[in-house]
Parts: structure tokens; sequence; C-alpha cells
């Protein structure tokens, strides 16, 4: 992952994280109440949306067993901060700070950040969160507290975004959760590309 030059120290913008994620870059906080810098990674990791997404069989047999619900936006802020684990890590291991979580909520209200939400018996279980623009969905993070919850919110957050005719699913960087469904590397040079055939299409992720 490569930094790009940091700024002096300034309020960061919802236009200006949206302007980011258009170039190919994303926003990081160093440490719980540090300041945003603007990241690329080198190779960037994406989600396949055709045929490339594969759901092991283990996530399968568990989908249909378990009595978990998919929903969309219902608790957006409970979902990022959970994402965030102020309470599980060292302040300064935090890279999802204050600054940044209210960024991103506002960027909620806007109708740009999203939530993909998996509940139980009531109860938020896991997640994930992220920004659509145009044809492009750039997630951000997710969290579990329930096995595979957080897969399962991968699983319908794939569902939505072919259902509605996305062409790019950004997972900035590989994780080995993301590697069982199939993810892909590319060079930036490639994912710029990419991104910007995403940018030349208009898709609603909510209703």
């Amino acid at each position: 992952m490569r930094n790009r030059k940091s700024a002096a120290r300034r309020i960061i913008t919802p236009e200006q994280v949206i302007a980011g994620y258009q170039q190919g870059y994303f926003p990081m906080a160093r440490g719980r109440y540090g300041h945003i810098d603007w990241f690329m990674a080198e190779p960037r990791t994406i989600v396949p949306l055709d045929e490339r997404f594969h759901v092991r069989r283990s996530l399968q047999k568990t989908m249909r067993k378990c009595s978990y619900e998919v929903k969309f936006n219902t608790d957006f802020a409970a979902v990022i901060r959970a994402c965030a684990r102020h309470h599980e890590v060292e302040p300064e291991e935090v890279w999802l700070s204050e600054e940044m979580i209210m960024l991103y909520i506002e960027l909620h209200r806007r109708g740009f950040a999203h939530s993909v939400e998996v509940w139980t018996d009531g109860e938020l279980v896991g997640g994930l969160y992220g920004v659509a623009l145009k044809a492009a969905f750039f997630g951000e993070s997710m969290f579990s507290r329930r096995p595979s919850a957080s897969q399962i919110a991968l699983v319908g957050l794939v569902q939505r975004l072919r259902e509605r005719g996305y062409k790019l699913l950004d997972a900035q960087m590989r994780t080995p959760h993301i590697g069982y469904f199939g993810a892909q590397d590319m060079r930036h040079e490639e994912y710029l590309s990419v991104l910007a055939e995403a940018m030349l299409d208009d898709c609603q992720f909510a209703d």
C-alpha cells in the first residue's frame, strides 16, 4: 500500500472523499483521533461480480441452515462503529477515526454510503459498509459477531450489485476472507481503467 503525499492538517469534506474514490484513492486515519491521509493499494484487489465470484460449499451450507436475514441501510451508524473496533484495539492502531465515522455518516445521509447488515433474532451480528458511486461500490470494512456473518453480508452485497448492474466491487486490499470468494488483484493502472469504465454508468444501490 502506498501513501499519497500528506497534506497539512485540515478538515476533510465529504466532497473530497468522493473525489478521492473517483481518482483511485481511499482515506485512512492515523489513529482514533489522528489526521486522515490518502492511500492507494498496489496491487489493488477487487471482488468479481461475474462467474468468477465463488461461494464455498461450507458457506452455502451455513446460509441454508442459519436464520440470518440480510438487510440494507437500517442501522448504518451501528455498522460503521462496529467496523471501527475502537474498544478492541489500541487507539494508535485505529484507522477508522471519529472524524472518518462522521464523514461516512454524512455520506450515508446524502445517499452515497451504504450498509449491508446481517440480523438474527433482532440482533445485528455482522455486516459491512462502503460507498456507491455510479457503477462502482467501494467496500470499506466489515465485522462479524457470529460465525460467517460478515461473509454472508458480502454475498448479499454481491447479489445486490449484480441485480442493479454494477461493474466494480473494490475491496482495496486482499484479505483471507475475500480471497475465498475469488478476489482478483490488478495493477494500479489496470484498476484505474476499470474504475473509469464504471464511472460511465449510473446505478441505484438503495430503493
